[in-house]
């Protein structure tokens, strides 16, 4: 058993601490703590094992601030967003094996993109890497103006290689074709899109939908409902399908979320999935995973997305030259389970 630590209950052990454990001086622990040379091995495992009884934990960020570098990426991300959550994920991974820290700032309802931003900006992050940002194009440029920026599943105008945020994103409108070919191949024909309104990625499935369904000779069939990325707004459109009809065979969601709020309102008002109905998301996301919703949804890759987006902004922060092309564009992938059959 280790002895007691020799520091006062509730005091962080520093440097000195340690080396009155270990019986040496405060300099010979700053270089094994280091791993600087200077210090012979079994120095070296001495001061080591005085600082694991003791608690001692190098302050990484003040070495890094004494270094004049932080190390850090920002990264905003939207709160209620489950595909966020798992690009986060993915984004500490790649971070982690390119030897960055991630420091994190949240996007919620009482929380704007700006608050967000500020804060990434007071720590000292040397880039941002910001997940489905909303604030105008111009307010993205002005901040790439700064430090290097990189937009994660949202198409930008291109602003020239080096002068403006970089891109990171996913094929959304070959998404939505895919989704709209699986549903066809089903038997479906009237497929409704129930779409983002004007979240990050919106455009770009309204657009595939329509291109898939008009390719398949189903232009007559083409209905757009309003929506967004919640499962308020997935609720509102499938009860307005419900109550106003006419009711389709299919529906294509925006993304999982937005799916899920359909479910929910089938469900309550015994419409069959897919029985009667059915419902294909997009992100396949954690939720589109769980074992009772088991969600037919467009997946995107999210670890190439996170590498992608850590390494164009880790060689943005260590000068490398700018990438030739500012957007990097991830094909997408039909995952098919539970909520797509053959109509009724």
């Amino acid at each position: 058993m280790s002895p007691t630590p020799a520091v006062p209950d509730g005091k962080r052990p520093t440097l000195a601490d340690v080396a009155a454990r270990a019986g040496v001086s405060t300099a010979l622990v700053s270089i094994v703590m280091r791993d600087a040379k200077g210090a012979g091995a079994t120095t070296r495992e001495r001061v080591l094992q005085a600082a694991r009884e003791i608690g001692y934990r190098p302050d990484a960020r003040a070495r890094l601030l004494r270094s004049r570098r932080s190390r850090l990426l920002g990264v905003q991300f939207a709160l209620q967003h489950p595909f966020h959550a798992d690009l986060v994920e993915g984004v500490y991974a790649a971070a982690d094996a390119a030897g960055y820290q991630i420091a994190l700032s949240a996007v919620a309802a009482g929380r704007s993109e700006q608050r967000a931003v500020e804060t990434l900006l007071a720590d000292r992050c040397e880039a941002l890497i910001l997940l489905g940002p909303q604030v105008p194009a111009a307010r993205l440029a002005e901040l790439a103006g700064q430090l290097p920026v990189v937009s994660v599943a949202r198409r930008l105008r291109p602003s020239g290689a080096g002068s403006g945020p970089e891109v990171v994103r996913t094929a959304d409108d070959e998404g939505a074709r895919q989704a709209v070919d699986h549903l066809v191949a089903l038997g479906h024909r009237d497929v409704v899109h129930v779409d983002g309104g004007r979240a990050p990625g919106a455009a770009d499935r309204r657009r595939g939908y329509r291109t898939a369904m008009n390719r398949h000779g189903l232009g007559a069939h083409l209905r757009v409902l309003p929506g967004g990325p919640t499962e308020e707004a997935g609720a509102a459109a499938a009860l307005a399908l419900v109550t106003a009809g006419p009711r389709p065979t299919a529906v294509l969601a925006f993304n999982d979320r937005c799916a899920s709020g359909v479910l929910d309102v089938f469900l309550r008002t015994g419409v069959t999935v897919p029985g009667d109905v059915s419902v294909v998301g997009f992100d396949d996301s954690r939720l589109a995973r769980l074992a009772h919703i088991g969600l037919t949804t467009v997946g995107q890759d999210v670890s190439r997305l996170a590498r992608l987006a850590v390494g164009r902004a880790v060689a943005r922060v260590e000068g490398g030259a700018a990438p030739a092309a500012v957007e990097d564009v991830v094909p997408p992938r039909l995952v098919v389970r539970g909520t797509t059959a053959p109509p009724p």
